[in-house]
């Protein structure tokens, strides 16, 4: 029996030309679980948003949502409630009360369940989760991972058919982004809860997937199972295969026995195969010098910080120095600090010991107005905070308004920023209309308006597709050769590895080692990449999917001309 039906789902937003979703027709089976992937903007969120009634957006719309052979909008909503679970990609949006005990009784109490019903399902949700030993704090102290996990929980607790998430693992670090994806394949094979998600990370998201699902325009382009539409992508040398997992990369590139890897085990026997009796040749990649090595643009002396006057220091004894020119990364896991100490180099947040200076200057001796023209430039990890007007034209158009200049000029730099990130044709969109990936490129070229010599990112490559990742890189690369100091903190290992000239990793408040990512992540087994952990047995530095590629290929052509 189908958990859901699309019929021929057509939508349109408001004053939009072009349609979000465009005749998509498709069956989710009942236990099914099924990952729906695609570039930024291609349909993915608005079709999730199709499933629940109290979330689809206003717009023009034809076709129909069925659920469970039964139109969505003759469904109850309380029936909706109960039966449609939504896990959303920011976990604050969703949390409603103050204690987590009580968050995971919010959703049965809102169904009338008597007290009995409640206790029981509450006591069975906190142990399946892991959640006893933080059942009585405050949703307030918990980390992003612990958020997400407790929304997943109190949606369970109301033992839905059907489970939808939309980014779910976009604000976690890598260990809990796993932790949570497991947990989530775990409800589906033990529960037999049908399962749709959403995810830009496939690397563990792939291969758990019955079936793949991949949208592109607002139309579905690929549907089948995992290695199936790995291998249609492939052959058709579309730019979404650079987002599959490392082992199917490696694979299409380098002559090896089938079948095709989906997993970092699975990759590892692949390699292995390659050379069964001796090993390679070459195992070492050639890397270049740490970049930055002038005078420091972001400097940090002992600093300490905590919220609350008796609370706990989140920042700790912290010393740092960031050169001018260099593309910094800072990893970590969250709760560490990482966000705090962007806020701290900003000025947002000061410090109750230790200096903080920008170039020299201690940044409290700066005034507002030299601070944030041409000197600071900062992209929040919640890129909503910077809209405050109808459309994205006009949010950009308000970051010039102090500036002089004509009508003309301004609008020329708006045109130009826009192409930067490729938002040209959604300049009359409202932002709050636009997918997670668009909304943080709207951001973006906000940011990038000011010109900034040191630009702070907190989780820039949140939402993005793969694509867009290089296009932002090479953004930031033309940023750096002009002397923009960069500073990002992400979890996106793979986009750090690749891209970044130093990365730091932050532990308990402050910086525990920093290096070139090459250095950086060879030796880490967790906060490191998956083509790292499938070669690392064979090669002693490969840290990106082109490092193992290249390794391979001087290997093979080397045993080819002996």
């Amino acid at each position: 029996m189908a958990s859901l039906i699309f019929e021929a789902l057509s939508f349109a937003y408001p004053q939009a030309q072009r349609r979000a979703l465009n005749e998509v027709s498709l069956t989710i089976g009942n236990g099914e679980f099924a990952v729906l992937c695609g570039r930024s903007g291609c349909g993915k969120s608005t079709l999730l948003r199709h499933c629940k009634t109290v979330l689809t957006p206003h717009g023009r719309r034809k076709g129909r949502v069925l659920f469970g052979g039964v139109p969505l909008d003759k469904v109850s909503f309380r029936d909706q409630s109960e039966k449609i679970g939504f896990v959303l990609q920011n976990p604050d949006n969703q949390i409603v009360t103050d204690k987590v005990w009580h968050e995971l009784a919010f959703g049965l109490e809102s169904l009338g369940m008597d007290q009995k019903t409640i206790r029981l399902r509450v006591a069975e949700m906190a142990s399946f989760f892991g959640i006893q030993k933080w059942f009585m704090k405050n949703v307030s102290e918990l980390s992003g991972g612990q958020k997400q996990l407790l929304n997943l929980a109190s949606i369970m607790a109301m033992q839905p058919e059907l489970l939808i998430l939309d980014e779910p693992t976009s604000q976690l670090d890598p260990i809990a982004a796993s932790e949570f994806l497991e947990t989530v394949k775990k409800i589906n094979r033990e529960l037999g809860t049908t399962v749709l998600l959403t995810e830009h990370r496939l690397e563990e998201a792939f291969p758990m997937a019955d079936r793949v699902i991949v949208m592109e325009e607002g139309a579905v382009i690929a549907d089948g199972e995992p290695s199936t539409v790995g291998d249609m992508l492939k052959e058709a040398s579309h730019d979404l295969f650079c987002a599959m997992p490392a082992a199917m990369q490696i694979y299409a590139q380098v002559d090896g026995p089938a079948p095709c890897p989906l997993t970092v085990r699975d990759g590892r026997r692949f390699l292995s195969s390659l050379w069964p009796e001796n090993p390679p040749a070459f195992r070492r990649i050639a890397v270049p010098e740490a970049e930055g090595n002038g005078s420091a643009a972001v400097e940090i002396k002992e600093a300490w910080f905590r919220y609350e006057k008796d609370g706990a220091d989140v920042v700790k004894g912290l010393n740092l120095a960031i050169p001018e020119g260099c593309f910094y990364a800072i990893v970590g896991g969250n709760g560490t600090g990482k966000t705090t100490t962007i806020h701290l180099m900003s000025g947002i947040l000061r410090p109750y010991r230790g200096k903080i200076r920008l170039f020299g200057k201690e940044i409290q001796k700066y005034r507002d107005n030299e601070l944030f023209t041409n000197l600071l430039g900062v992209l929040p990890q919640n890129p909503q905070a910077l809209f405050v007007k109808k459309t994205v034209r006009l949010d950009l158009l308000e970051m010039l308004s102090r500036e002089k200049g004509s009508k003309e000029e301004k609008e020329k730099r708006i045109l130009e920023a826009a192409r930067q990130v490729d938002m040209e044709g959604l300049l009359e969109r409202h932002p709050y209309d636009l997918s997670g990936g668009e909304q943080q490129r709207a951001a973006l070229a906000k940011v990038l308006l000011l010109k900034p010599r040191i630009l702070l990112m907190d989780e820039p490559t949140k939402g993005l597709d793969n694509a867009f990742k290089d296009k932002l890189a090479g953004i930031l690369n033309r940023l750096k050769a002009g002397g923009t100091t960069i500073v990002m903190v992400s979890h996106d290992i793979e986009f750090c590895a690749r891209y970044a000239g130093r990365c730091a990793m932050f532990f308990d408040g402050s910086v525990v080692t920093e290096d070139t990512p090459n250095r950086f992540f060879s030796g880490n087994s967790f906060y490191t990449t998956s083509a790292n952990r499938m070669s690392r047995h064979l090669f002693e530095n490969a840290v990106t999917v082109e490092d193992v590629i290249t390794l391979c290929r001087q290997n093979q052509n080397q045993a080819a001309n002996a």
